[in-house]
């Protein structure tokens, strides 16, 4: 922590050096003070043993013991002397006092004159020798002349024991005495560096509590101001700037807070239109369920879309849309009533919640709504646009359900609007048919994303008979659908809803890849007569779609002679809706060798005007007028009109669901070029086309003989 860390540090600085320098001092003096004792002890013993040599030479060269004892007893009684001794040169005790272990050491080898010493842990021993001196005196020489003495002669030696007790015991208390000045140093050091580090570290202290306040977000707390020097500099800084925070944080805080509210109002608001968004529009729906469900009141929901808004968005742009809903949005606005909630769910889909409206009031203000677009014209450029609106109406009542079912019931009914003709308000009715089928479509949309990730989709063939010349075989490609309980479905049961919810790019993809894999499987084992060409059928959403238009352009460059034999069929309908899309589709194909086939011609109004801007082969002709052909002559007439038509602009004519002998031969009788339908040939699965290309194979009442692939 930051307190004791500075008190710690200041008590450190303040104890380290006196420590150091005490201990060297304390160091220096203890071993010097030893080593003058022990210097002090040795000089004393050696002393006393030079002394005793010359002293005991008398009683040595006598052979008086008593002398010498006396000697040596008058020496024990020195201070640290604990026995004495005296040695005949051969090494023989002569007199001793006191107890010691003399015969260890050498000291037959001590020098005259000098005293030897042998260190013991708890003794010193000294020895000396005892010498002889004589000096010649000549009485007829002259006195005053010197004459040099006789060499001495040794007689023996003397031993000293010199205890070192009462030297290591004045050692030890040195040695004590200098530990407690030394603790009693470092004691007076510690307290003046701890009276220091509060003193230095107290208002370091309280400026470090304050900086951790300012920092835990109190920022109107302030340093107590009042010291000098840097410390006073410090306490003013940190004043200063505690201030400058608070200030910033207050500005940053009332930015927030607007920051704040503008999320929550983007999180609750369309950004385009400023109107509330499909989040807050359901909130605001399940509220309005609750308080029926427990008040009983009654609210209406109504669901609105734009009947042309994608016609400006193509012909115009995005601007122009989004200029468009912006307009729009201000103009519904002014017909709301004041707890009214009018919300833009995504796209051109707007919804509108009329809480406590009954359901005449609720039909008439979504009429002064679609009112009020009917009557707006919207100017982009040089171009004026008139727009609809198509509204789902639904109340909102205790036996209601919940808000998802409410929206869901809201947008069948705005469907089922549209259905009818657009720019129109369908109320929603439990028992409506028109509701009954959307929903049935909604199923539908279901079960085909099941059957397309269950692999549930199978192709079935059928043959196309050349009615005239032999020029091969022709085979369409017709689609399945494998239900859960393996019953097949036929296209007409779910290609509208397929249609209708943009699923058909995803179907037309499938049939693509299975169709070609067929083809080149087909094409791989021919042994007789080729296929003249495989018919797949196109929708115009495929069409439209440019992801779709490239991997069909990828799969043809792969593969240029299964191309060759490709004829693709489109809806007289998809291709009069998007004529120029259609044309530059074909003549892409076209390039790869791709022909192509008019589907139900003749349901459309406009067939006929549009069939010379179509670069088309065959016509098929719509199988309505086919199926009746022999019981009605209208069915009749129209057929021969096609057909001519289609002569008239070099077609070929081929005629659709041929479901008895008698319409075979009428259609024989006019002329077609190739008949189609169950009478002729059933549809078969995939699997079977190539097995029995092998062999020739009759159709019923043609005359014509399936040629060998």
């Amino acid at each position: 922590m930051i307190s004791p860390g500075i008190r710690a540090r200041v008590l450190w600085l303040a104890i380290l050096p006196a420590a150091f320098i005490s201990v060297v001092l304390v160091v220096l003096l203890t071993a010097d003070k030893v080593r003058a004792l022990d210097q002090s002890l040795q000089e004393r013993a050696a002393a006393i043993a030079r002394n005793l040599a010359p002293a005991t030479e008398y009683g040595v060269s006598t052979g008086n013991v008593k002398i010498l004892s006396s000697l040596l007893e008058s020496v024990r009684r020195e201070a640290d002397v604990k026995s004495a001794v005296v040695f005949s040169s051969d090494g023989r005790i002569i007199a001793q006092v006191g107890q010691g272990g003399w015969a260890q050491h050498p000291y037959s080898a001590i020098a005259d004159g000098n005293a030897k010493e042998f260190v013991e842990p708890h003794s010193l021993y000294y020895y000396a020798a005892i010498l002889r001196t004589e000096v010649p005196v000549d009485d007829f020489r002259d006195p005053d002349l010197r004459t040099t003495p006789a060499a001495p002669r040794r007689l023996g030696w003397v031993g000293l024991e010199v205890s070192r007790a009462a030297t290591l015991r004045s050692q030890h208390r040195a040695i004590l005495q200098s530990l407690a000045v030394l603790l009693a140093g470092l004691a007076v050091s510690a307290l003046i560096g701890w009276r220091m580090g509060r003193q230095i570290s107290r208002p370091i202290l309280a400026l470090a509590r304050t900086v951790g306040r300012i920092g835990g977000g109190y920022l109107n707390e302030r340093a107590e101001t009042g010291g000098g020097g840097e410390i006073g500099l410090l306490q003013q800084g940190i004043n200063a700037m505690a201030a400058r925070l608070q200030s910033m944080h207050e500005q940053m805080q009332e930015r927030i807070d607007q920051a704040t509210a503008r999320l929550a109002y983007q999180a609750s608001h369309d950004a385009l239109t400023g109107l509330v968004n499909r989040r807050e529009f359901e909130q605001r729906l399940e509220r309005a369920v609750v308080s029926s469900l427990s008040y009983g009141r009654t609210h209406a929901l109504c669901y609105m879309d734009l009947d042309q808004f994608k016609v400006i968005n193509d012909t115009c742009g995005h601007a122009a849309g989004d200029e468009l809903l912006r307009q729009l949005a201000l103009i519904l606005k002014n017909q709301l009533r004041h707890r009214d909630t009018l919300a833009r769910l995504g796209g051109d889909e707007f919804a509108l919640l009329l809480e406590n409206c009954s359901p005449e009031d609720a039909l008439h203000v979504a009429d002064g709504f679609r009112a009020a677009v009917d009557g707006f014209r919207f100017k982009w450029g040089e171009k004026i646009f008139s727009v609809g609106m198509s509204q789902g109406l639904v109340m909102v009542t205790p036996t209601g359900g919940s808000a998802a079912n409410l929206l869901s019931a809201a947008d069948a009914a705005c469907y089922v609007a549209k259905d009818k003709g657009r720019n129109q308000i369908h109320v929603y009715e439990p028992r409506d048919l028109e509701l009954a089928r959307h929903r049935s479509e909604m199923q539908w949309v279901g079960r085909i994303q099941r059957a397309l990730e269950e692999d549930r989709l199978h192709l079935y063939w059928q043959e196309v008979v050349p009615l005239g010349r032999q020029d091969g075989r022709h085979v369409e490609f017709l689609l399945r659908m494998i239900e859960d309980d393996g019953s097949l479905v036929l296209p007409m049961s779910f290609i509208p809803a397929a249609e209708r919810y943009g699923l058909m790019p995803q179907l037309d993809r499938w049939v693509i890849e299975k169709a070609l894999g067929a083809c080149r499987s087909c094409l791989a084992g021919v042994h007789g007569a080729p296929v003249q060409s495989f018919a797949i059928n196109l929708s115009g959403a495929s069409l439209k779609d440019p992801e779709f238009r490239q991997m069909l352009y990828g799969n043809l460059r792969d593969a240029p002679d299964i191309a060759r034999t490709l004829c693709f069929e489109i809806t007289e309908t998809a291709a009069i809706g998007n004529l120029v899309v259609v044309n530059q589709f074909m003549g892409e194909l076209r390039a790869f060798g791709c022909r192509f086939s008019l589907d139900d011609f003749g349901s459309g109004l406009s067939s006929f005007n549009y069939l010379r801007n179509l670069k088309v082969d065959y016509l098929k002709i719509d199988g309505n007028f086919v199926r009746n052909l022999e019981h009605d002559a209208v069915d009749r007439s129209m057929v021969e009109s096609i057909h001519r038509l289609g002569k008239l602009v070099g077609l070929k004519t081929i005629a659709e669901f041929v479901e008895s002998e008698a319409a075979l031969e009428i259609l024989r009788a006019i002329g077609l070029d190739y008949v189609q339908g169950n009478h002729l040939h059933e549809a078969e699965p995939l699997a079977t086309l190539c097995r029995q290309a092998e062999t020739a194979r009759p159709l019923a009442g043609t005359g014509f003989s399936g040629q060998a692939i």
